[in-house]
Order: C-alpha cells, then sequence, then structure tokens
C-alpha cells in the first residue's frame, strides 16, 4: 500500500519509518526545503536511538522518500496521515488546529482518488469530523473517509513502541475505513497485538484520556514523595510497595523534578479545555497541571538549601537538561523552570547534557555547556542531576567529590542513595522523597 506522511517531525517521521518497515511505500512531505534536503541526504533532524538506521534501511530498499510536493505524494496513495504540530494555543491552553486544518484542505486540493485522511497528531475531541467538513467543503467531489489514528510514542523508545505496541487505536465511520487502516497494520494484527477500532470521538478521547492519567500518576508519586521527605519515609519504597499492586502497576511512579516533554503538558491543557468547553471540569486535571508547576518550583527551594540560602556567586553544574532521557526535546523540561532561576539568581552554571545542547543553547541562555560531567563539576559548588542519562547512572562519585569545590549533590532522580553520597565524601545531599538529608 502507498502512504503519505505529511509532517516529518517527530511523530511523522517516526512513523513514516516504521510504517515502510512493514513494507508499505512511504512517501513523507514537508513545506520545509532544509529539512527534506536533510533527510535526503540520509540525515535525521531529531534525536532518537536507532531511527537513522531503519530509516537508511528502508530508503535503501526503495520503500522510503521525501518530497515537498503534495501532489507527487498522493498520487496513488490510499492513505494520508496527517502528522503536524498542535501547539498549545496561547491565552486559552487549547491545542492549536490551523497546521491540521491546512493540510485537510491541501489534501482535498489535490487528491484525485478515493483516500483515507488519517489524523496522526493529537487533536481535540470533534477535530476529526471538523477535517471531514472542510475538506466536504474544499471538494465536494472527492471520494474520501476520515480515521483517528493518535500515537503513544514514548521519545527514546519510539520505535519499540511501534513495532511492539500496548495497543493502536483506530476511530473510523465505516467498514470500508476501517479495511484500509485494518491493512495498514495488519503486521501488528497478525503478531496479536491489540487493535482498537472504534468511533473517532473515542479514539481522540483515549489519547488525552491515557495522557492525563500518566501524568496523574506522576504528579501523586512526588506529592507522596514530599510528604515522605516530612514523615522520614522513602519514596523507592513506597513506589515498590504499591506498584507491587496489580491495580496500580509500578509504571510512572518514579519521583522526580515534575513531567515535561512534548504530550503531557500540552494534552493535559487541552484536556482541562475541553472539560471547560463542553461544562464538565477536568477536576482532577487541572490539579495535576497546578501542582507539577509548584513541583518544579519546589526543586529551586532544594537547591537553594544546598547553597545555602543564596545561588549568587556560586558555580553549578547541573547534568542533564532534556525532559527525559534518550531524546534530544526540552519542550516543557523541568531545566526550563530550574536552570534560568539558578542564573537569575547569579550562579555561573555549567550544563553537561549527551543531546541537549542542540535546543539548550536557545533555551537557556547564560550558561556554559561542558561535555564531560566531571569537567563540570570541577571546582563546582553544587552538582545537580537533572535528567537521568546512563552515562550519569554510574558516576565515580569519590572522584566527582574530590572535584568540587564544595561537595554538595542534588540527586533529583534518586539515583544514588544518601549512603551513597555519604561514602564519597559528600557534606551535603538532597534527593526527592527521602527523609534521610546529609547536612554540612
Amino acid at each position: 500500500m502507498k502512504i503519505a506522511m505529511i509532517g516529518t517531525g517527530y511523530v511523522g517521521l517516526v512513523s513514516g519509518v516504521c510504517f515502510s518497515d512493514f513494507g508499505h511505500e512511504v512517501v513523507c512531505v514537508d513545506k520545509d526545503p532544509a529539512k527534506i534536503e536533510m533527510l535526503e541526504r540520509g540525515e535525521v533532524p531529531i534525536y532518537e536511538p536507532g531511527l537513522d538506521a531503519l530509516m537508511a534501511k528502508n530508503v535503501d530498499a526503495g520503500r522510503l522518500s521525501f518530497t515537498l510536493d503534495l501532489a507527487t505524494a498522493l498520487d496513488g496513495a490510499e492513505a494520508v496521515f496527517i502528522a503536524v504540530g498542535t501547539p498549545t494555543r496561547r491565552g486559552d491552553g487549547h491545542a492549536d488546529l490551523t497546521y491540521v486544518m491546512t493540510a485537510a484542505e491541501e489534501i482535498a486540493k489535490l487528491a484525485k482518488d478515493y483516500v483515507v485522511i488519517v489524523t496522526k497528531s493529537t487533536v481535540p475531541v470533534g477535530t476529526n469530523r471538523q477535517v471531514k467538513q472542510a475538506v466536504k467543503k474544499a471538494n465536494p467531489e472527492l471520494d474520501f473517509d476520515v480515521a483517528s489514528n493518535p500515537e503513544f510514542l514514548r521519545e527514546g523508545a519510539a520505535i519499540d513502541d511501534f513495532m511492539k505496541p500496548d495497543r493502536v487505536v483506530v476511530g473510523v465511520q465505516n467498514d470500508r475505513a476501517a479495511e484500509v487502516m485494518a491493512d495498514i497494520y495488519r503486521p501488528l494484527y497478525l503478531r496479536d497485538f491489540p487493535i482498537v477500532t472504534t468511533d473517532l470521538e473515542s479514539a481522540e478521547m483515549i489519547k488525552y484520556a491515557a495522557n492525563a492519567f500518566l501524568a496523574t500518576k506522576i504528579t501523586f508519586i512526588n506529592e507522596i514523595a514530599a510528604l515522605c521527605e516530612r514523615v522520614g519515609g522513602d519514596i523507592k519504597e513506597v513506589s515498590k510497595g504499591i506498584g507491587l499492586d496489580n491495580r496500580i502497576g509500578n509504571k510512572f511512579l518514579h519521583a522526580g523534578p515534575g513531567y515535561g516533554g512534548s504530550c503531557f503538558p500540552k494534552d493535559t491543557k487541552a484536556l482541562a479545555r475541553i472539560g471547560q468547553e463542553h461544562a464538565v471540569p477536568m477536576q482532577i486535571t487541572e490539579t495535576v497541571i497546578k501542582v507539577n508547576e509548584e513541583i518544579k518550583r519546589r526543586m529551586i527551594d532544594k537547591l537553594l538549601d544546598l547553597c545555602g540560602g543564596s545561588f549568587n556567586g556560586k558555580t553549578i553544574a547541573v547534568l542533564g537538561v532534556t525532559f527525559k532521557p534518550n531524546t534530544d526535546d526540552m519542550r516543557d523540561a523541568p531545566a526550563l523552570t530550574i536552570v534560568p532561576a539558578l542564573v537569575g539568581g547569579g550562579a555561573k552554571v555549567r550544563v553537561c547534557d549527551p543531546q541537549g545542547r542542540h535546543e539548550g543553547e536557545a533555551l537557556l541562555p547564560g550558561v556554559h555547556w561542558i561535555e564531560d560531567a566531571y569537567k563540570a563539576a570541577h571546582n563546582a559548588d553544587l552538582l545537580v542531576i537533572l535528567t537521568e542519562w546512563n552515562e550519569f547512572r554510574a558516576l565515580d562519585l569519590k572522584r566527582v567529590a574530590r572535584k568540587m569545590a564544595s561537595p554538595h549533590l542534588a540527586d533529583l532522580r534518586n539515583i544514588y542513595s544518601p549512603r551513597d553520597a555519604k561514602r564519597a565524601g559528600f557534606a551535603a545531599y538532597a534527593s526527592i522523597g527521602r527523609g534521610e538529608f546529609i547536612e554540612d
């Protein structure tokens, strides 16, 4: 089957490459000439482990190509996926559908034969019906259907998520569209991965409900962590204890500096807005949004305590600024709240991140980028672990402590134990959700 993929951002590129690996002919379309030129050279504009090799494999096999011309991509395509950005709209928190509707109208003008228009972008409930109306208005003669196919890709593990999904969600209005979508995902169906075929609105809602629930789970354990610090509990033990309950599960119960990224902040805000528009307030989700921001600010207070109440004149090394490891994505990362507070407080901030510099240089002005964690820690007054990259999980803590002017450690991902820090020679240590606190 021939598939057109509009948008070569994170979702579009990963989906297009993986569909081509299923054996489909995929043409990825983008309006950015520089991005298309980069892809045609075999260069991947995003960081996702394994994506470059998989892309090269399918380009060489003749199943994957890139173009600026949507008409070429649509010629002979049985399905066209819309995988463009839906950023949070300023002022009201809703998803901005400008790019989605523009793509729909362009498809309407250029498509000649029957095609299923599939929304891959995360969109509010009712958007696919709006897409259908827009296409009908732009081209009343076009034979088409719409489908909702939300993505559930974790950055850093996207290929595995696509190839071995927990589920694939497909929203359709008739059997004809359902059959096209079934053919697209046939390789997964044959390997017994769950395919949930439902109506348009349910498919749209599943995406938002899933992300809001996960964001709630993260925020809940972060609140419990704050209480543990006061009463003397250990959040790692608490998380383990409740995670062993099959009704709860152990995923997304790792305390930290708050959630970020391209999905949870945007989708929780959009769901809250959808609830407001339909007079069904999403009170839990609204509280999650508020508490998550408070958690990030609480991290700043932790760091202040380790710096004696002032950042002024201190040298602080920050390990990791992307919102999670194995990605270069910094959207709504806790670092965007925490690092500016350090700089604004008069600290000299050094940053070390394996992939964060490309985006981080523009987003975090006033910091010094260091390639090596040990160099970043040299003569520093405080070391902050903000993202749990693998290379930060096995540091020689004794070596780090010896290099520092004041061996103070803020482990905001609970990689190391208080005992590890104390034995290594750190004079002050703080983590998340542990009552034990080593002081000078």
